[in-house]
């Protein structure tokens, strides 16, 4: 499983980007799909998660504002991030846990200016 992922930038607080992350093989199959981040200085932490089935998981410090979907037809997942905080500077990764694997894509940049 190959993962590409998009749609990092620069964004000022409180404002909007939304991530994607396209898979090469048919994510309809895919147990679990979402993304971490990691901040300079800091440990990967999980942000949000999506199962095959649509359940979804946020971490709580994300919660409200952020939004997590998949398109099957797309082989893709997009994490929407609205009221962007500077504290959501970070590299985004998505993943796929799949058979007991995870697979990784190369993170994306996202930084917020106060």
């Amino acid at each position: 499983v190959q993962l590409q992922a998009s749609g990092g930038g620069l964004v000022q607080a409180g404002g909007s980007l939304r991530l994607s992350c396209a898979a090469s093989v048919n994510i309809f199959s895919i147990n679990i799909m979402g993304w971490y981040r990691q901040a300079p200085g800091k440990q990967r932490e999980l942000v949000a998660a999506i199962g095959s089935g649509g359940s979804t998981d946020f971490a709580d410090s994300v919660k409200g504002r952020f939004t997590i979907s998949r398109d099957n037809a797309k082989n893709t997942v997009y994490l929407q991030m609205n009221s962007l905080k500077p504290e959501d500077t970070a590299v985004y990764y998505c993943y796929a846990y799949q058979r007991s694997l995870k697979y990784w894509g190369q993170g994306t940049l996202v930084t917020v200016s106060s």
